[in-house]
């Protein structure tokens, strides 16, 4: 039997280079291996824990995501895309699995005091925002996910994850799957800086990203504006590569390494001048982004049958929550008319 997987995004803006590369492109090698059963969600109701009085920006931005997945080669035929609002199961389970947990053991978890501090909640703090590791463990359970793939920074979220199952088959009866991270085995993938440098993650809330949809010259624009050595004034200077985050753009994104070891080395010494390096980043880029830009403009021109990609895999996704709920609602005794 092949594992089930299961993974998504937030619908609070189009998708940057760093979903891209921290979890697209290997969501669809995944999805080619011929070895997962893929889910991917559209969290839209995780979304709106921080966003509930902007329902307008989330609803948009559902087309939007789908429009990226489709464009970096997610596969209909082959992988289920979802939107997380239209499964009623997640919410139910949701319900059940929160007797399982503590307040205090959602307020140790690590990720979830970052995520309380960064947005500066305060008093103020949501109970759906506090809450949402409990919907997430139904978000992967419902499909009985094998494998989660997330960033070292989601761990906690699934260890989460994984003791409530724990719990719930412990009391209940083996009737969960226990899920495992999958952490992207590329070390500079994991974290892709913004434009701005300061090694400060990318990010849609930060404004800070280069986005899949963006054309050559909005590409253009944003490399040029990019982080480099501030101590480079002028081209016969010697640079610096680390912190440069034209440098680190082009480790990730460069296939030519041995011309990458060259530009480095001129840099170091002197004689290269910021312009042509970003230079070639911005044909580094914009080899990777036009294609997906182009697809994506196709895909956009017809916005019905985008919707009806996430109609039929909606549809699918119930048909696989429901059946784990009755499995979950026999296993708690509450099934009672069959």
């Amino acid at each position: 039997m092949r594992k089930v997987l299961l993974t998504g995004d937030r619908p609070t803006g189009q998708l940057h280079l760093g979903h891209f590369v921290g979890s697209l492109r290997n969501r669809v090698a995944l999805q080619n291996s011929g070895d997962y059963d893929c889910f991917v969600m559209i969290a839209d109701v995780q979304a709106l824990t921080d966003n509930f009085k902007s329902p307008q920006k989330v609803r948009d931005n559902v087309y939007e995501v789908a429009l990226d997945y489709l464009a970096v080669g997610l596969d209909p035929k082959k992988t289920t895309i979802f939107i997380q609002s239209l499964i009623p199961a997640l919410a139910e389970l949701t319900i059940y699995y929160m007797n399982l947990v503590t307040v205090a053991r959602l307020q140790r978890n690590p990720t979830v005091k970052t995520e309380i501090q960064s947005k500066g909640f305060g008093k103020a703090l949501p109970t759906g925002f506090l809450v949402y590791p409990i919907s997430q463990a139904a978000d992967i359970t419902f499909c009985k996910a094998h494998v989660v793939p997330v960033g070292e920074d989601q761990l906690p979220m699934i260890e989460q994850t994984r003791e409530i199952v724990r719990t719930f088959n412990s009391i209940y009866g083996d009737v969960l799957v226990e899920p495992e991270a999958l952490i992207p085995s590329d070390e500079k993938s994991r974290r892709l800086p913004g434009i701005t440098g300061n090694d400060t993650k990318m990010s849609k809330s930060l404004n800070n990203g280069i986005y899949l949809a963006d054309d050559l010259d909005t590409l253009r624009a944003k490399v040029r504006q990019m982080y480099t050595d501030p101590g480079h004034l002028k081209v016969s200077d010697p640079g610096k590569i680390e912190g440069n985050t034209v440098f680190t753009y082009l480790d990730v994104f460069a296939t030519d390494t041995a011309y990458v070891a060259e530009l480095k080395e001129h840099y170091q010494r002197g004689g290269l001048g910021d312009v042509k390096v970003k230079g070639y980043l911005l044909e580094v880029l914009d080899g990777i982004l036009a294609p997906i830009r182009q697809r994506r403009a196709e895909y956009a021109k017809d916005p019905a049958a985008v919707y009806e990609v996430l109609k039929e895999g909606t549809a699918y996704a119930n048909e696989v929550a429901a059946a784990t709920l009755a499995e979950v609602r026999a296993a708690m005794k509450i099934d009672y008319f069959g």
